[in-house]
């Protein structure tokens, strides 16, 4: 049985540690791994190796280091099949989605092929007599990231790719439930041309993430999960004088206007609730229908299609969805079904008890629509991350604009609707991050940013685009006079120029 161990100067190694993590096969309910679980003193080797790298790696000229981000691309892109298949023996997820995390990935990787022009700084000539003024975006040193189990390609990428590309060095804490694919990752970058001991990772649990966070020579983190962590993460890392960006949970709702086309909404809405069992941060498991009657067209177009869903193995081509990640989720998943019951949900379609033939002990759920949601239910306050839809009904757009912008959350949203004014004023007021106008999932491209509004996040600087480059640099400012011969030497003391 394979047990997964740490990068380090380019290559996996054994981990010292006797403590270890079960890898699950979702599809048949298998342990077919495990995975080390590091003592912060191994944390030690990784970052010594790391701050000797880094600081050859920042001398190097922003030309070549896109030419390595250019072939680690071409890695990713040649290996994809190979990637693709190893996410999903491990958290679950179609084939097809499996392409779609680390394609969304490697977009990230596309936009810091450019980093000669982003990384620029910026000049003033003449800001006084004889007197320039120049800035540089200087990199941190050693930086660090803390992934979650959903997207264990696209989110490593997010953050590996412009923290190296600016001249870092990156350290990765991935999920202990599926950290194949970072490992890889690793490798093709090294592959690619990547100095030894910059992309580096260590696995591990609360002992590894609080090492992270007390190291002195780390110099910022970038986490994304749960908002409690989160929050965890941001105070620890204030705490130790670091940068940080954290991303948390999310209850992303859909807002359906009575003048929305019905089969277009109801088809882009299954998609985002059900697609990779309901496990993303930026699922619609909400639906919030105006206005009389907008529910009952929901209902009646989406059922059929959600009754015609087949729930497969992840290597199913036919398969619209695989298995939760884990036995524990997917009974999370089912006691938050059982919670709405409980509190007054209306069930309209059932997906507790799934037993998939020749799969019996797989992590298999099936798709569940509950209707009549109400604020002041659990299942609405809290992110149930799985294949769940939930119904509610609101009398205007008023009150639909409400909803999201009084949630704890604040990750994204979106709006059906044809009449071009109400989607203007709902994108304007609204208080959520990220917004999609007759787009389900508003997830930004990588030239823009990532990023939710309250307990969604916690610090000031989104995920990848500009923010990512600014998030992994500093800025350092440069006043600068030559004179023009000798005798100008001396003389009067200098003054700051004003005008």
């Amino acid at each position: 049985m394979r047990i997964v161990g740490n990068f380090i100067d380019g290559k996996e190694i054994k981990s010292n540690s006797t403590r270890h993590g079960d890898i699950y096969n979702p599809n048949t309910g298998e342990i077919q791994g495990k995975v080390s679980l590091s003592s912060a003193d191994e944390l030690e080797e990784i970052v010594q190796s790391a701050i000797k790298a880094q600081k050859e790696w920042e001398h190097v000229n922003p030309q070549r280091r896109a030419r390595i981000m250019f072939e680690f691309k071409s890695k990713i892109e040649a290996n994809m099949d190979e990637l693709a298949l190893m996410l999903s023996n491990e958290h679950g997820k179609t084939i097809a989605d499996s392409r779609g995390d680390i394609t969304r990935g490697l977009e990230v990787v596309e936009f810091v092929c450019g980093i000669p022009h982003n990384q620029k700084g910026e000049h003033t000539f003449g800001a006084g007599q004889g007197i320039d003024v120049y800035s540089v975006r200087a990199p941190l040193g050693v930086v660090a990231g803390i992934t979650p189990f959903n997207f264990p390609a696209m989110i490593p990428l997010w953050m590996c790719a412009p923290a190296l590309a600016t001249g870092n060095a990156f350290i990765l804490k991935p999920s202990e439930k599926d950290p194949s694919v970072p490992i890889r990752l690793a490798e093709l970058f090294i592959e690619a041309g990547g100095p030894k001991g910059l992309f580096n990772i260590i696995n591990g649990d609360k002992e590894i993430v609080d090492a992270l966070l007390e190291h002195k020579d780390i110099k910022a983190i970038s986490f994304v999960g749960s908002s409690d962590i989160a929050h965890y993460v941001y105070a620890g890392a204030a705490k130790y004088g670091k940068r940080a960006q954290c991303m948390g949970g999310a209850k992303n709702h859909g807002i359906i206007l009575p003048d929305a086309n019905m089969d277009t909404a109801a088809k882009d809405i299954l998609g985002a609730a059900y697609g990779s069992a309901g496990e993303r941060c930026m699922a619609l498991p909400v639906v919030v229908c105006v206005g009389e009657g907008t529910a009952e067209r929901f209902i009646e177009k989406i059922t059929p299609m959600i009754e015609n869903l087949k729930v497969g193995i992840s290597t199913d081509k036919d398969a619209d969805y695989g298995p939760l990640v884990t036995a524990v989720h997917k009974a999370k998943v089912s006691s938050m079904i059982d919670k709405a019951i409980e509190e007054g949900a209306k069930l309209l379609i059932d997906g507790r008890g799934l037993k998939l033939s020749g799969y019996e002990n797989g992590f298999f759920l099936g798709p569940t629509l509950l209707d009549n949601v109400t604020p002041e239910m659990t299942t609405y306050h809290e992110e149930i991350f799985g294949p769940v839809l939930q119904i509610m009904r609101v009398n205007n757009l008023e009150d639909a604009i409400k909803l999201p912008s009084s949630h704890q959350y604040g990750n994204g949203t979106a709006i059906f609707t044809a009449n071009g004014r109400a989607a203007r004023e709902f994108a304007a007021r609204v208080e959520v991050g990220m917004v999609g106008i007759n787009v389900p999932i508003p997830v930004p491209v990588a030239y823009h940013t990532f990023g939710g509004w309250k307990r969604s996040a916690f610090g000031d600087i989104n995920q990848y685009g500009m923010e990512g480059v600014r998030f992994y640099t500093r800025t350092k400012t440069i006043t600068q006079r030559w004179y023009e011969d000798d005798e100008n030497h001396g003389g009067n003391a200098f003054v700051i120029p004003t005008f």
